[in-house]
């Protein structure tokens, strides 16, 4: 593979390989895929940190992108946006990498692989990123922080209209009681508390009839949301909740306030 500080100034794959990329297939799991932004002002010695950010059920990979650059240029850090597509071995799948695993599919682990392949072609900062995630996005974020708390700087959870509690007594994806023997990881509550969270929704956002239509009825994504500030706030998890007024299921209109959760964090309060 070739890492991009190889190629002379001048080399057409330099054009390639900054800015906006390609897709690339995984190099873990080929039938999934991503696509980065990498600032112009990138060098060899750049070392830039990493935000990836989740994509919903409707895959809209290159708007995402394209929401967050002004950001990346900003704070001279790359975007990572994979794509976990709908269909893999099953035709009508469109929730597979929500809860981590489907079809033999480790989706946390592809995630690893993408950020091992973009460490070494772009010499990027990958121990630790920024991580969000809008509606199947945000189930994904909350799930990946809570099996690989050490990999994150911090997360912005979007909209999920299901989420996972932090409670031993219940199986995965409701609780964690069972990640041992399906992952091969014990969730650590107290390594989740070290990683600040921001979780926000669009005043307008109710849910109950998508997801009645999914088969969860009764519940609402607020109300979901709700249960996830509460299972962070009682393992001690620094957690900032916005609602967006006016906004719906949308994650443009949600994404304001993770832009500026994550400027705090890198340049603190104004």
């Amino acid at each position: 593979m070739i890492r991009v500080e190889d190629l002379p100034a001048e080399h057409p794959g330099r054009r390639l390989l900054t800015g906006r990329t390609p897709f690339f297939a995984a190099p873990t799991e080929p039938r999934c895929g991503y696509c980065a932004y990498v600032p112009r002002t990138w060098t060899p010695d750049s070392r830039m940190p990493v935000l990836v950010a989740v994509h919903g059920t409707g895959r809209n990979v290159g708007a995402l992108r394209e929401g967050l650059i002004p950001f990346a240029d900003r704070h001279d850090l790359m975007v990572v946006t994979p794509l976990f597509p709908a269909g893999i071995d099953d035709p009508d799948d469109v929730h597979n990498y929500k809860t981590i695993e489907a079809h033999g599919i480790r989706f946390d682990l592809v995630l690893l692989g993408i950020l091992e392949q973009v460490r070494f072609r772009w010499n990027a900062r990958v121990d630790t990123v920024l991580l969000c995630g809008h509606s199947g996005g945000g189930q994904f974020a909350h799930r990946f922080l809570y099996l690989h708390p050490e990999r994150l700087a911090a997360v912005a959870v979007s909209a999920p209209g299901s989420v996972t509690v932090l409670d031993h007594s219940l199986p995965w994806p409701a609780g964690i009681g069972d990640t041992r023997q399906r992952f091969g990881i014990t969730v650590d509550p107290a390594a989740v508390a070290r990683v600040p969270v921001l979780l926000v929704i669009g005043s307008d956002d109710d849910g109950r009839a998508d997801l009645a239509a999914m088969g969860e009825p009764g519940r609402s994504r607020p109300a979901e949301l709700d249960r996830l500030a509460e299972t962070l706030a009682r393992h001690r998890t620094t957690v900032r909740k916005v609602e967006v007024p006016g906004v719906g299921h949308d994650a443009a209109g949600t994404q304001p306030p993770v832009i500026d959760f994550f400027e705090d964090l890198l340049t603190g309060p104004a």
